[in-house]
């Protein structure tokens, strides 16, 4: 009987774990679309500058104030050497994403950022001549397909919110790849990566966010009926860009890493269908068949790595690298970026 209620328990916590997760997640998107479409602050830079102040705020709450999370030490060498060249591909990630989300519908931007593990594939495939199972290409092949399908049905296309998209993939792959060269020996969980991560983005960020972006601030301040309310919204976005870091963290505490996977398509979903209820931006049938069949196929994806991560090693047979898609353990499915993530936009 008690051995039910635990189990029945932990089921239950996993759930709530997913359903905070996705609330965070999808209410960051929605708000970062709300101050670009609605509050007509169309500067990504200063609102990706403001959600690395917020994360680095809360990081250092969290782990210095708070205690809640024991910090990992790394060496100050290894902060310039090793956690710089990650942050700066971080910075480009979180900026390329917001930047993507001023110029396009939120679920085209979303289906985009679905073709990450293409990408990541491809890159490894170039760069370090790694070895791909013929399952793992096959699988890419409706990521692919519903990429293409998607991008040219999309009634609200936009070439550079496009682009801006597709290098943000870009970006993340590298960022996967960087990290298990620069990050080996660290096991950084979310909010250690914030952590240390965000403090630097800042301070890349920074400058040019106010050479680019200062000008036009200062005018759409002068011209915004309510601007003290839209900036209590845009820092509000920052913090709740954090507390999706506090989400990312528990929900993998909680779930398998099959669950995690199939979770993460699901919220993109999520994230589509509440974009589209709020912005009512115009998705032809085409356009949703195409979203449909990236989704399936990034979840086909990660049933194919969780498998083959599974099976033994066959002597003389060149295996499937591992990488943060196919993990030893799960610990080494925390992420090294906010979202989606990568999630955090």
């Amino acid at each position: 009987m008690e051995e039910s209620f635990v189990c029945q328990w932990s089921d239950i916590r996993s759930l709530l774990s997913i359903l905070q997760w996705w609330a965070f997640n999808v209410t960051v998107i929605i708000v970062n679309k709300w101050i670009f479409q609605k509050l007509d602050f169309k500067f990504p830079l200063s609102v990706s500058c403001v959600h690395f102040i917020c994360s680095a705020i809360g990081g250092y709450v969290v782990i210095k104030v708070l205690k809640l999370k024991p910090l990992i030490t790394v060496d100050p060498e290894d902060r310039w050497r090793r956690i710089f060249p990650m942050s700066f591909v971080f910075c480009i990630n979180i900026v390329l994403g917001n930047v993507s989300l001023r110029y396009i519908p939120v679920s085209f931007m979303q289906t985009i950022k679905s073709f990450t593990p293409a990408t990541t594939v491809v890159l490894q495939w170039l760069v370090w001549r790694k070895y791909f199972d013929w399952r793992i290409w096959a699988s890419l092949v409706p990521i692919v397909g519903g990429i293409l399908l998607t991008s040219v049905t999309e009634l609200s296309f936009n070439m550079f919110g496009f682009c801006a998209a597709l290098f943000g993939c870009l970006a993340t792959s590298t960022k996967t790849i960087l990290a298990e060269s620069l990050l080996h020996g660290y096991k950084f969980d979310s909010i250690n990566t914030v952590y240390y991560m965000a403090p630097f983005a800042t301070m890349i960020l920074a400058l040019p966010a106010v050479l680019l972006e200062g000008n036009g601030i200062l005018e759409w301040f002068g011209t915004h009926p309510y601007p003290w309310s839209a900036l209590i919204i845009i820092f509000s976005s920052g913090v709740l860009a954090f507390c999706l870091n506090f989400s990312i963290f528990y929900v993998i505490h909680s779930t398998t890493a099959v669950t995690f996977n199939v979770a993460g398509n699901l919220k993109v979903a999520v994230a589509v269908l509440v974009s589209w209820l709020i912005f009512r931006n115009p998705i032809s049938y085409l356009n949703s068949v195409g979203c449909a069949v990236t989704l399936v196929g990034c979840t086909f994806y990660g049933y194919v790595r969780h498998m083959l991560s599974q099976q033994p090693a066959v002597p003389g047979t060149p295996r499937t690298p591992r990488t943060p898609r196919t993990p030893r353990s799960k610990m080494e499915l925390l992420p090294l970026v906010n979202d989606k993530l990568e999630d955090k936009v």
